[in-house]
């Protein structure tokens, strides 16, 4: 037969141990909430970037392909090291400026519509509607921008031709 007291610790242990139990858990070691909370940041850090770079390629894309200002929104945005994947626009600031200075001379109703803007990272990806004239079905454009540290430092570019009858009811954009 137990003792009154062996009964009272018995009881209180049964008492405690679920509480003790829920405490133990809830204490996070702190090493773990530094991880958790460096992740975080880091993935907040990481889509504000992303945003920080969408915004600079959207506003630099409107400023050249819509408001025809290439020179001004080149200065703004572009790099001093200007990396061109397009086959028909030499690398740099400069030959950009002249290529897109003298189209929009010989085009000066030319138009490019940014339809949908996607960063990640330090890439931004631009699904655009391009035409010469308000006459012209245009071309779908996927553009592709590397920014580093707020300047825009390569350029990569695939184009599609809007064609006049489609095999479904469906846009290209």
């Amino acid at each position: 037969m137990r003792s009154a007291t062996s009964r009272k610790i018995i009881t209180l242990s049964l008492i405690l141990s679920p509480i003790l139990f829920l405490t133990a858990c809830a204490q996070t070691p702190s090493h773990v909430a530094t991880a958790a909370t460096d992740n975080t940041l880091t993935v907040n850090s990481t889509t504000q970037q992303a945003q920080q770079n969408k915004a600079i390629v959207t506003d630099f894309y409107e400023g050249v392909f819509q408001k025809h200002q290439v020179k001004a929104y080149a200065d703004r945005y572009i790099g001093n090291q200007y990396i061109q994947h397009n086959p028909r626009v030499p690398d740099g600031k400069a030959p950009f400026v002249n290529h897109f200075t003298q189209y929009f001379q010989k085009n000066p109703e030319a138009k490019s519509v940014i339809k949908r803007a996607v960063a990640e990272g330090n890439l931004v990806f631009l699904h655009v509607h391009s035409a010469q004239n308000p006459q012209d079905r245009g071309v779908a454009i996927v553009d592709i921008f590397r920014v580093e540290n707020g300047k825009i430092v390569e350029h990569w570019d695939v184009q599609q031709a809007v064609p006049e009858s489609s095999a479904n009811s469906n846009t290209m954009f």
